[in-house]
């Protein structure tokens, strides 16, 4: 496997419809919204599907959700230390050595980093990864509809009927998100992130929210309408990436747009720079 060589950009518009595509537990899991008024996926959430898709492709990944464990590891030093030698290399204080081997072991820690900090261990560390994530922002600002919910069940046995439950759901309406990305060189040759790795996360992406149903996101609400990704020739690229990210402009054609076809999407030409792929979803 051959060490990413090359900087890669990238920036992807997903769509969603009546759907909650990233609550805020600090306020009543709302859907993210800016000051502004402009709804937001954190990066974090990003990195999540991501990582779901990565388990999806049979990819070994470290930082696993609960509803995702594959391996039956119930903490990540439970996941690390099954590991032998980075319980040794832990043992002997080996920083560069643990790191490195955390690296080849999991996608997700070469691709993102990780710091490894558990309870019981003397040895701390960190691992910056290549592949970095904006926070997704919409297109226009978002509008918030909340539904009021009756759980009218009792969920224990007892003597009458329990009260009903309230509760609160709520949902965007129609929003398109921006999401842009890089992947840098140098940090891809210290955590050995590959060409093939660079793949694997495209295609993620491409397919970002597949097999990612919830009650808040039913199946078909959110959506990858387009990928761009860019295939620098050098390892510092031609462009930077602000200037790469910015050849994208989204424009609205309506007052209130409901779909893809209301916004006018501009591609700008980068001489030089060619996308190696264009994903229409």
């Amino acid at each position: 496997m051959t060490v990413l060589n090359h900087k890669i950009d990238f920036v992807l518009l997903a769509s969603v419809e009546k759907a909650n595509p990233n609550g805020d537990p600090l306020n009543g899991n709302r859907p993210r919204q800016n000051f502004d008024g402009f709804g937001e996926i954190s990066d974090v959430a990003i990195k999540r599907k991501i990582r779901n898709r990565l388990i999806d492709m049979k990819k070994k990944v470290f930082v696993q959700s609960n509803d995702k464990n594959v391996d039956g590891f119930k903490s990540l030093k439970d996941r690390a230390d099954a590991v032998e030698e980075l319980k040794q290399l832990a043992k002997d204080k080996d920083e560069s050595g643990y790191a490195k081997v955390a690296a080849q072991e999991w996608i997700d820690v070469r691709s993102f980093g990780q710091v490894f900090a558990f309870s019981g261990q003397s040895l701390s560390v960190g691992v910056r990864g290549p592949v970095s994530i904006h926070t997704g922002v919409s297109v226009n600002p978002i509008d918030i509809n909340s539904m009021q919910i009756t759980k009218s069940v009792n969920s224990v046995t007892g003597p009458s009927k329990g009260s009903d439950t309230m509760g609160t759901k709520h949902r965007v309406d129609y929003g398109l998100y921006v999401i842009k990305g890089s992947i840098n060189t140098q940090l891809a040759e210290n955590t050995g992130f590959t060409i093939e790795d660079a793949e694997d996360i495209k295609e993620a992406l491409r397919t970002l929210f597949e097999n990612d149903a919830s009650s808040a996101r039913p199946e078909g609400s959110m959506a990858v309408e387009k990928l761009y990704w860019w295939e620098h020739e050098t390892k510092m690229g031609q462009y930077p990436s602000v200037k790469v990210h910015r050849s994208v402009s989204i424009h609205s054609l309506v007052d209130n747009p409901r779909q893809l076809s209301d916004y006018e999407i501009v591609l700008e030409d980068l001489p030089g720079l060619k996308i190696t792929e264009l994903i229409d979803g």
